[in-house]
């Protein structure tokens, strides 16, 4: 069949064809307006199918153009086909978004500065175990058909957080005229894993005439898989005045420099899998009424492996047999010059002894979701109503083995090279089994889930008033509830002296690095591998029930060491009544909207709206309270809230010429503290180093938890946009934003004298004070259709996002509150890509770069100020291309990651003054595969 108008993927711009698919239409962008069928049956047979870069870039255009909102959106080039191996890579690739990456792949998201991110999928919202957003890396990229991202809110959408609303979309079965089998395959290689890791995923959909109307039915599964090893050298971000430690100085030496608490090395690896099906139903039992019914199940399955070294260079050796506590020696003392209260390098004798371990865990997610709904089109009105269940879990399982030297290596260290320290143990030998101790035992059994109905039903209203045109209203109400169950138990035994390969895992291995070419002068050491300590967990816990009898027996005083032997008594992990909290939570929403337009000499349309919400909410935990005397006791803390939210919304489009238009926007958002921040419960733990050296030795108690008093965090925003459409993909934007805030979240760290418990380190998050956020965004998109012959092939993206954003430390911290920049923010972030596409050929290079980020704020030791650690600037580099040998069968090449460039971050231990921390290693992928479309 020769096909002749354009349709792009069964996405927007239809409109040679007829019709374009409803979730493109401008009447659809709400994240609650319902979907309609994609392809209109009455379309033409007569069209030519373009897919490609090309079609997703015109597509995502139409998208952003006719729009009642402020967005931005990736839709894929065909079917399994987004431009990364997961969702969250590809968001990346959007002006204002920024993304956290670990383990090979991105996880967190910011837009605009802000992590607080409301998410959903095909427009109900969608969530991961106890939290309130889903993990959008969760996603195979193979499982979607665009990802949408609402950077302003219209009164009909879901309430986003603050940040925004990214809605996850996937494909129905009237998006296609008929039966349709689609899917891909692909082999990916990582180049410090050494492994290669199969992906792929399978779409089958058809419709049908029948005597009670038109059905489709559709399937989608999807499948990742991927090995990763990283590689990190660290500085403990402790950094501690020398002279609040036991450590012995040269003579002469002044006590009046700074130095990292410890040094080490790290080496997460594993292998994580993704399996996704998601299905549709549709009917339209009558031209004008469409029912349908959709489910999901995305899973995350990881069994994954932790190697840690760490040597501390201030923590003086554990009292000997006369009694005698053992304090480090530092020599060869280089100061840094300029800057006498900080090293370059120095080395150490005597002290603690090394410490190390092997973490093993298997953790995974199940995520399901069932919804159903109708659209019915009266004429002038479309009804709509949908409702949905959720049911999210997340569980893993933990067991680490520890060990230590038999006595303290030497260390020479040098803090700086290559962006992190770079250290040897001299002459001391790793590779031999004698010179290990075993150190202790830890498992430890997490679970979380979260339950979630949720209701709506729309009205959409066609007034026939010129500057009227549109009337929306809807109610909405969901019931949540969350809870966490968790359990650890922890033998610590090297008063044994137990050698390390005496234990039931049998022999030890080498420890395999992930560093590419030249390493630190050491990187290996001995321990049990992956296998023999998950497959001898019971041998290793009659162990060390056994040694903790002896221990107790040499202790009987010791009330931890006692508590350690109960727990161990039996084969399951006894769950800790302190460590879990249940929620329970309700929300009632009303919306009303109008879309207006009218002509003032240029057209001018948009929306004005208001949606109004109630929370209402339960949240329960218990508190562990240990006294001075070292009695514990459980109280069980109950918090009650519940408020209303009004949140207007305002919109306004101008087009100013052809294919020119501006837009104005305010709206207010807010977004709810998490489930486990409002968790009532406090946990107040004597401190058993204490006096021992260093920093952590100071306190008496440590202190955490959850805060009762939090609050939503707020926004007014204020949003200006120019954009011009060009072609049949170009296009050119700028946007300016500015965010007043209040209330965002972070965890603190802060002291507290005590007059009961004396110096007390408390953690807990704190609503911050007020923010402001502004910047602004420049995008740019086009195929060179006007160059001749085959360059008309080459085409270019690229976007560049510059965000000022500050907030007040939360009061709790200090009288000063002082005004600090956002944390996980970059100034700066842009992404470049070029492209070819002619015939049989598609090619991509793609470019992101962000600047460098704030991780957190705490307080150094003795210091009354915050100092903040932050991240360095970060770059990475992907290629991907295709060849289409025959018709429906395409041939795929990638490299993602391909410059490598290591992570690397640094704790400032005054205003101008730092320490380099982590640096990371993280693997380059490639892969070929095949995709294929009947």
């Amino acid at each position: 069949m020769t096909r002749k108008p354009i349709l792009l993927m069964g996405v927007a711009l239809m409109a040679l064809a007829g019709a374009a698919p409803a979730w493109a239409q401008s009447d659809a962008n709400s994240g609650e307006t319902p979907q309609t069928p994609s392809a209109q049956s009455s379309a033409t047979e007569e069209e030519i199918l373009v897919t490609g870069i090309r079609a997703s870039l015109a597509s995502a255009r139409e998208f952003k153009r006719n729009s009642d909102s402020i967005l931005d959106a990736i839709v894929a080039e065909d079917i399994g086909k987004l431009p990364d191996n997961n969702a969250s890579e590809s968001l990346a690739r959007l002006p204002g978004v920024q993304v956290s990456r670990y383990a090979d792949e991105a996880s967190g998201i910011l837009i605009r500065g802000l992590p607080d991110v409301g998410t959903s999928f095909n427009g109900r919202e969608i969530f991961t175990a106890e939290n309130r957003t889903v993990q959008v890396h969760d996603f195979p990229a193979g499982a979607l058909a665009a990802l949408e991202v609402y950077k302003s809110a219209t009164a009909d959408l879901i309430e986003p957080g603050l940040a925004g609303l990214v809605n996850v979309r996937s494909r129905r079965p009237f998006d296609f005229k008929g039966l349709e089998i689609a899917g891909a395959i692909r082999a990916s290689y990582n180049d410090q894993s050494k492994k290669t890791n199969p992906n792929g995923n399978l779409l089958i959909s058809n419709r049908w005439n029948t005597p009670i109307g038109e059905m489709g039915a559709l399937v989608n599964v999807a499948y990742n898989r991927f090995y990763y090893n990283n590689a990190i050298r660290y500085t403990n971000g402790g950094v501690d005045p020398v002279a609040n430690s036991k450590a012995t100085l040269p003579a002469g030496e002044a006590a009046d420099f700074r130095l990292p608490y410890s040094v080490g090395l790290y080496y997460p690896r594993g292998l994580r899998e993704r399996p996704s099906v998601n299905g549709s139903l549709q009917w339209k039992p009558a031209h004008n009424l469409e029912i349908y019914a959709d489910g999901l199940w995305q899973a995350f399955r990881n069994q994954g492996s932790t190697e840690s070294f760490d040597v501390s260079l201030l923590r003086a050796a554990p009292k000997n047999a006369a009694g005698v506590e053992v304090p480090p020696t530092l020599s060869n003392i280089v100061r840094v010059p300029g800057e006498p209260n900080k090293l370059v390098s120095v080395s150490k004798t005597g002290g603690y002894p090394a410490e190390m371990f092997r973490s093993t865990s298997r953790d995974f997610t199940n995520t399901y979701q069932a919804a159903a709904g109708f659209v019915w089109n009266t004429g002038r009105a479309v009804i709509s109503s949908d409702f949905a269940y959720t049911f999210s879990e997340y569980g893993a399982n933990e067991r680490s083995l520890d060990s230590q030297t038999a006595s303290a290596p030497p260390v020479n260290v040098i803090f700086e090279k290559e962006k992190s320290s770079w250290f040897d143990l001299g002459n001391y030998d790793m590779t031999n089994p004698a010179n290990y101790v075993w150190r202790g035992y830890y498992e430890r059994e997490y679970y979380v889930s979260g339950a979630g109905i949720q209701w709506r039903g729309d009205v959409a209203l066609d007034t026939e008033i010129g500057w009227l045109p549109k009337i929306k209203f809807g109610l909405r109400a969901t019931d949540r509830d969350a809870k966490r169950r968790q359990g650890n138990r922890y033998a610590y035994t090297p008063t044994l002296n137990i050698p390390f390969a005496s234990l039931p895992t049998g022999s030890l291995e080498q420890v395999q690095d992930g560093f590419r070419g030249d390493g630190p002068p050491f990187r290996n050491w001995l321990m049990p591998s992956y296998d023999a300590i998950q497959g001898n967990a019971e041998a290793l816990r009659q162990l060390s029930y056994a040694s903790l009898q002896k221990i107790v027996a040499a202790n009987p005083n010791d009330q931890g060491y006692k508590d350690a032997l109960q727990q161990f008594s039996t084969q399951a992990i006894p769950m800790d009544p302190y460590g879990g909290f249940y929620a329970k939570e309700s929300s009632y929403a009303a919306y009303a909207s109008a879309g207006y337009a009218f002509d003032v000499g240029i057209p001018i349309d948009g929306s004005v709206g208001v949606r109004i919400v109630n929370t209402d909410g339960r949240y329960v935990g218990t508190s562990k309270v240990t006294a001075v005397d070292g009695t514990v006791s459980a109280v069980t803390d109950t918090n009650r809230q519940n408020y209303v939210d009004v949140l207007p919304s305002f919109g306004l489009r101008a087009k100013l010429a052809q294919g020119l238009q501006a837009r104005l926007g305010f709206t207010m958002t807010r977004t709810r503290p998490g489930f486990g921040q409002l968790n009532p419960a406090f946990s107040l733990n004597r401190n058993t180093d204490a006096g021992s050296g260093g920093n952590a030795s100071r306190y008496a108690f440590f202190g955490s938890g959850g805060n009762p008093d939090l609050k939503p965090l707020t926004s007014k925003n204020y949003d200006a946009t120019i954009e011009y459409y060009f072609g049949r993909n170009g296009a050119v934007s700028g946007a300016v934003f500015y965010r007043d805030l209040k209330g965002f979240i972070s965890n603190y760290t802060r002291d507290v004298n005590d007059p009961v418990y004396g110096l007390i380190q408390i953690s807990r998050p704190e609503n911050a004070g007020t923010g402001k956020i502004k910047g602004f965004e420049l995008s740019a998109q086009s195929f060179f259709d006007f160059l001749p012959g085959w360059l008309s092939g080459f085409g270019a993206q690229a976007n560049l996002t510059y965000v000022d954003a500050k907030n007040q430390l939360p009061a709790a911290l200090g009288t000063a509150q002082p005004m600090v920049s956002l944390t996980g923010l970059s100034k700066w972030s842009y992404n470049l890509s070029g492209f070819y596409e002619r015939e049989k050929i598609s090619l991509r290079l793609s470019y992101n770069y962000r600047s460098s980020y704030i991780d957190f704020y705490s307080r150094n030791s003795n210091d009354q100020q915050y100092t903040g650690q932050s991240v360095r600037p970060i770059s990475r580099l992907d290629f991907s291309g295709s060849y289409t040998p025959i018709e429906n069968i395409t041939l795929t090449a990638e490299v993602n990651n391909i410059l490598a460039q290591p992570f690397s971050n640094y704790r400032y231990f005054n205003e101008t003054q730092y320490y380099p921390i982590d640096t990371r290693y993280e693997g380059r992928y490639y892969s070929v595969g095949v995709r294929f479309r009947f």
